[in-house]
Formats: C-alpha cells, structure tokens, sequence
C-alpha cells in the first residue's frame, strides 16, 4: 500500500479580493517587480466569439501582490467576456533579462509587451496575420542565450515563428494541436518544436510526424520515462503514445476514449523511470460537458495499465497536473479539479488515493510563491484567490529584494499543460 495515503487538511494561508479584474478570468504568475515573490496577473478575454474557430485576444489584465494590492490594470474588464473554454494570448515571461517579468500578451489585434512594474504598455507590433493570436509561446530558435523568440498560432492550422527583432523566421502550416512545446532535442542551443504530432527543427524544417494518430495533440511532455537516463516525449490526444525523440514509437495505450490531459511524475516509490497519469473521456454524454464522464488512470513507464478510475460522478471538464514540492515527501502528486460538479480540487498518490482535499471550488494555478521549496496552491473565482500551502506558514520572500526565477512552466502557460520532467 501506498505510504501516503492519509487525508491531511491543506493550510490557507490568505484570501485576496480580485473582484476588480472582471469574470472568467485565467490566472498567471510572474515575479513582475523583482520582490523576490510572484505575483498574480489576472487575463480576461474578449467575447462575443466563437473560440472554436476564433482565437481570443485579451480584453484586460490586472495585477496584484500577494497582499491583495491591485497594482496595475491595462484594459478595462467586460461583463460579457469570453469564457475559459481555449487558451488566452497571454504569458508573464522576463523578455529583456531584467529580472522581473514582462506581459505578453494581444491586444485590439496587435502584440503588446507591458512593463510588469507599472502596467505601463512598452511596444507594440503588429501581428503576421489577423489569425495569429490563440496563444503565445516563448522560444530560443536563435541560438541566443535566453529564449527571445515568440511563436504565434492560429487555432488548428498555422505557425508563425518571430524572432527578437519581430523579424518572422518561418512558417509551419499543419496540424499543431493546441500548445507546441519547444525543447532543445539536439542540444545545439536552439529550441525543437513539437507542432501536434509533428516535430520541427528550430528553422521549422519538419524533421518527424507521429503515425496513425486521429484528430490533434491535446497534450505533449518530455522526461525519462524509461529511466535510462534518456528522455522520451509522451503525446496525449486520441491516444496516449511514448516517443524516442528521434520519433520511434516505443508503446501506445489505446485503453481510453480519449486522453485530453496527461501529467508525468514520480507517482510511486520502488518504480525505475516514471508514470505517466492520464484523463479518459469515459461517456461524452449528449448534452455537453456536464452530462459526461471522466476518469483518471495511472500507466508505468512501459505503458502498462497500474489503475483505472470508474469515476461516476457526472461532469468531464477535469484537468490533472503533476504537482512536485507540495510536502517533504520525495513522491510527486496528481493534482485534480474541475470547476462545478461538486468535486474538489484535490491531490491523488500513485495509488489513486486522494491524500488532501481543498475546500474551495474554482480554477487552480501552482507554484512556489516565495522562492522558499514549497508549491502553493491557488484556487480562484471570479471574487477571490485563496492560497494553500501543506502547512501553515507565511508568504514571506526567501530572499527579499532578488527577483524570483520563473521555471518554465509558468511563463509556457496554457489549458492543456505539458511540460519537462527534469531532476533540477
């Protein structure tokens, strides 16, 4: 049996009042002044569109320290926003190597950098095309020393690759999936670009495409699945398929509907490699989402079934994530939520035992607010964020005064999360 499997209560170390920001807003954390914290912008995105087909832009952002103080707000909120139902062209990402991050993000259909210490709009560029705004992904195609290249996309179909000086690099049309994930493969000191199921050298010169794969890339991860001291690329979408990176298919599990979100982690003790958490679409139902059902399941490194939710509570909307520095356990956790339905966000073990339950429903962002090894949890609505850590404890900067380092992950936001399993 798992060593973790008793239900512990989380610690809510503060509640802010983001009311101000508008509705449906998506959270996105940077350290935008160089405290030596992250801070919390909220995104708003326009409506009146059907984000299916159509890629939002944002309506307004607004920040706030970890006080709750509004420090800026750029746009104005709308009562008749666009919903959370695709990604939002936004992403907290230090551009210029200042320290402190910067927003990226698109507005009234131009690109806009937004200095993170003021609100105040720094540059604006135009777009390569009307349709290149359903998210923003941050690149090193250059070879430069730190990622200053942006990738834009439209929804299913077209890749603009723009370099620092907004000068466009190249062009992939294809199928893109909904987040490309970038990654240096060869180790030459220029980013791959998983685009869907295809990878694209940094020059976007096709190199390999996944085979007899349906409809589009959800979800991509690269880690030492096998634990031989290489790295793998797992791709979630019809199915859920390990990568040599080279673009032989090592296993395929074809055990769920469809495998919306997949999440790495070091889920179980005594196991070489890594597991790999999935999200089966077990009954779409046929009214919509809240009709549905969905279940979460746990494959070892070989791609083997460990176990299978029969979840029955209706609703398939749930998003997993792998969440690592929660406690001073060495395992990481399954983080679950799904807004509405009556399920909480929680935290599942290896074993598909929930360990700790968060009393708040709403949408969840994560990490180590402080700089000080420990992941908080932050569950948001439209009226307010409350924070959670495994303890309580304050939200003090463990350096005060040093800009807080951004992991990847953060400044790579995006609704359908991939990500890199690294040890560092």
């Amino acid at each position: 049996m798992s060593s973790k499997t008793m239900l512990h209560t989380p610690a809510l170390l503060r509640t802010l009042d983001i009311r101000e920001a508008g509705k449906r807003c998506k959270m996105l954390l940077g350290d935008i002044n160089g405290d030596g914290r992250l801070e919390i912008v909220m995104i708003q995105a326009d409506g009146g569109i059907d984000d299916r087909y159509v890629p939002h832009q944002v309506q307004c952002a607004t920040a706030y320290n970890l006080e709750g103080e509004l420090l800026w707000q750029v746009g104005t909120p709308d009562e008749d926003a666009g919903g959370p139902g695709s990604d939002y062209p936004a992403q907290l990402y230090d551009i210029d190597g200042d320290g402190c991050c910067e927003l990226l993000c698109v507005m009234n259909k131009q690109f806009h950098i937004v200095d993170g210490k003021t609100g105040a709009i720094r540059t604006v560029r135009e777009l390569p095309d009307e349709l290149a705004h359903d998210c923003i992904i941050v690149a090193n195609l250059s070879g430069s020393e730190r990622a200053q290249d942006i990738i834009l996309k439209d929804r299913y179909r077209r890749l603009w690759a723009m370099d620092a000086n907004w000068e466009l690099l190249w062009t992939h049309e294809g199928n893109p999936g909904h987040y490309p994930w970038v990654h240096d493969i060869d180790g030459d000191g220029r980013d791959e670009v998983m685009a869907g199921y295809t990878m694209l050298d940094h020059d976007g010169t096709p190199l390999w495409s996944c085979q007899d794969l349906d409809d589009h890339a959800d979800c991509l991860w690269i880690g030492d699945v096998l634990g031989d001291g290489s790295r793998q690329l797992v791709v979630g979408g019809s199915v859920t398929v390990l990568y040599d990176l080279e673009g032989r298919e090592l296993w395929r599990y074809d055990g769920s509907i469809e495998s919306q979100h997949v999440a790495l982690g070091r889920f179980r003790s005594g196991e070489p490699g890594l597991q790999v958490a999935g999200l089966d679409r077990i009954e779409r139902g046929d009214q919509g989402h809240a009709s549905g059902r969905d279940g979460i399941f746990l494959l070892d490194r070989e791609g083997r079934e460990v176990w299978k939710e029969d979840r029955q509570t209706k609703g398939w909307l749930t998003i997993i994530e792998t969440l690592r520095g929660w406690d001073d356990g060495e395992l990481d956790y399954i983080l679950a939520y799904r807004r509405g339905g009556g399920v909480l966000p929680s935290l599942l073990d290896g074993y598909g035992q929930t360990v700790c339950t968060f009393p708040i429903d709403g949408y969840v962002q994560y990490g180590d607010l402080t700089g000080g090894g420990r992941t908080h949890v932050l569950i948001y609505n439209e009226h307010t964020v409350s924070i959670f850590a495994s303890q309580p404890g304050e939200l003090t900067a463990a350096s005060a005064g040093t800009p807080l380092r951004q992991p990847k992950r953060l400044h790579h936001a995006t609704l359908y999360p991939g990500g890199e399993y690294t040890d560092a």
